[in-house]
Parts: C-alpha cells; sequence; structure tokens
C-alpha cells in the first residue's frame, strides 16, 4: 500500500514516517505541511534520519489522489480538509486526530459513506487493550465504585482533556449505562460538595515531555482498582496507524475504530 502523511513535519508525522520506512510491506509515497512549515521541499525522510526521495509538500490534493491511504494526526480543520480530498479520490484514511466538535463529527460520519476510514482518538494497541479492560471493570464493579479519569501529557499538546481519557470516559459510562455528557466533572475547585456517585472526574496534567499516561481509577469502599496505560513513545500510536491501514486495504466504506481493527468486538 502507499501511504501519504499528514503533518510529516511535526513530531508524530516523523514518527510515522519512520515507521512506514521500517515496515517492509507499506511504502510513503506523499509527506504533507502546511505552506508555512519549514520543513516543505525537504526530503520527508530526513526529518526521520534517512533520505527516501520523497518530499514534504503543502499541495494536499494530488499527493492524496497518488495513495492508497492517507494517516492523519494534525488538527480537525486540516484533517477535515484531507479527507474531503481522500474522499474526491477515493483513498482510505485512518485519523488519530483529535478536538473534534459535534458537526466535524458529523462531518466525518458523512465522509464515511463514501471511503473507509478508521478514526480512533488513540491508535495505540496497549491504549485499546485498556479500553477493553476498562469497559470489562466498570460492568463487575458497578455503581458502588467511584470513577475518576486522570492523563497526562507534554507541554505541547493543545487539546484537554486527551481524546484517549474522553474516550474513556464513554467507555465506562456506556459500561455502567450513563451517558458522559450528563455526568462528567472536569477537574475540581473550591467547595464543590459531596461528590455525585453517579458522576465520572476527568482530569488533565501538562508538562514536560510526557509522550501519554492514561489511569482509570475505581474507588469502592474499603478496596481501589486501577487500569493503567503508560505510553514511552509515539511509535506505539505509529504502529497502531499502521495495523489501521492494513485493515483498510479490502475493506467498505464505513466508519471503523481501532476495536475493528484488533477484533475486540
Amino acid at each position: 500500500m502507499k501511504i501519504v502523511i499528514a503533518g510529516a513535519g511535526g513530531r508524530m508525522g516523523r514518527t510515522l514516517v519512520e515507521a512506514v520506512v521500517a515496515s517492509g510491506d507499506l511504502v510513503l509515497s506523499g509527506a504533507l505541511d502546511v505552506a508555512e512549515n519549514p520543513n516543505v521541499g525537504r526530503d520527508a525522510g530526513e526529518l526521520a534520519g534517512t533520505a527516501i526521495g520523497v518530499k514534504v509538500s503543502s499541495d494536499a490534493g494530488p499527493v492524496i489522489a497518488a495513495a492508497d491511504c492517507l494517516i492523519d494526526f494534525t488538527r480537525p480543520e486540516g484533517t477535515l480538509m484531507h479527507l474531503e480530498a481522500c474522499a474526491a479520490a477515493g483513498v482510505r484514511a485512518v485519523v488519530g486526530t483529535t478536538g473534534f466538535d459535534a458537526a466535524q463529527r458529523a462531518r466525518i460520519e458523512l465522509l464515511a459513506t463514501r471511503i473507509p476510514i478508521v478514526f480512533a482518538p488513540n491508535m495505540a494497541v496497549g491504549v485499546n487493550a485498556v479500553f477493553k479492560l476498562a469497559e470489562v471493570a466498570a460492568k463487575i464493579l458497578g455503581d458502588d465504585f467511584d470513577v475518576e479519569i486522570i492523563e497526562a501529557h507534554h507541554r505541547h499538546k493543545v487539546d484537554a482533556p486527551s481524546g484517549t481519557a474522553l474516550r474513556l470516559g464513554e467507555v465506562v459510562a456506556g459500561a455502567l449505562g450513563r451517558n458522559l455528557e450528563d455526568c462528567a466533572v472536569y477537574g475540581r475547585e473550591g467547595i464543590t460538595g459531596e461528590r455525585n456517585a453517579k458522576t465520572i472526574g476527568i482530569h488533565a496534567v501538562r508538562g514536560g515531555d510526557i509522550v501519554g499516561e492514561h489511569t482509570v481509577i475505581f474507588a469502592g469502599t474499603g478496596e481501589r482498582v486501577e487500569v493503567t496505560v503508560r505510553s514511552g513513545s509515539r511509535m506505539t500510536y505509529a504502529l497502531g496507524a499502521l495495523r489501521a491501514c492494513r485493515y483498510l486495504k479490502d475493506r467498505k466504506p464505513g466508519l471503523y475504530d481501532m476495536y475493528d481493527v484488533l477484533g475486540l468486538r
């Protein structure tokens, strides 16, 4: 499969370039970044340590049209523009971008009626295992345990809480028969009163070069259960994204996630 990577000049983009080049079965056919990025025009492989003859471009349309699958971990507005190009060219897409609002999510769902898209807040295999473990734990422990979610990321992350933390909240809320929009509490300050047993707390930490850490705490009377995943490298996300690309090879148009990719349904 021929792969094009959006945001190739960024930290995650460089990791994705490295992963595709090292994969052995995937080929990097294109690399994209915004016109003002100083890496436009440079060899995408050099950004990851090895020249490969593929230059970073800001002209998304033709670069996407020449590929089999797009991988996009950028920002909502740019991702949607790239997905429009994918839909026009019949190109598959793997989206790890977070921070979409409801209208943007609806647009992705509409585009997925034309092309196959894997859309997930976190592509790492271990993180998706934690989604499943948290779901199982919530079903076992039930309403007798209070739920708190804590996430930590590097100082450069622009959205909070992380898409992964929100997805964890959705998974746990669903297992408990709740709607996260109705029961989420984002941080606490001042005189908050006694904790409502039906709430799910979500808290964000930002600092240093933390790649990503997520913990779901189930706090009961006399015992506490914690499910934690710590990412030490962005390569975990990149390798999951490559699995998603391979999964899409023979798929019909539709909206898929990493549960589909990993067979966790």
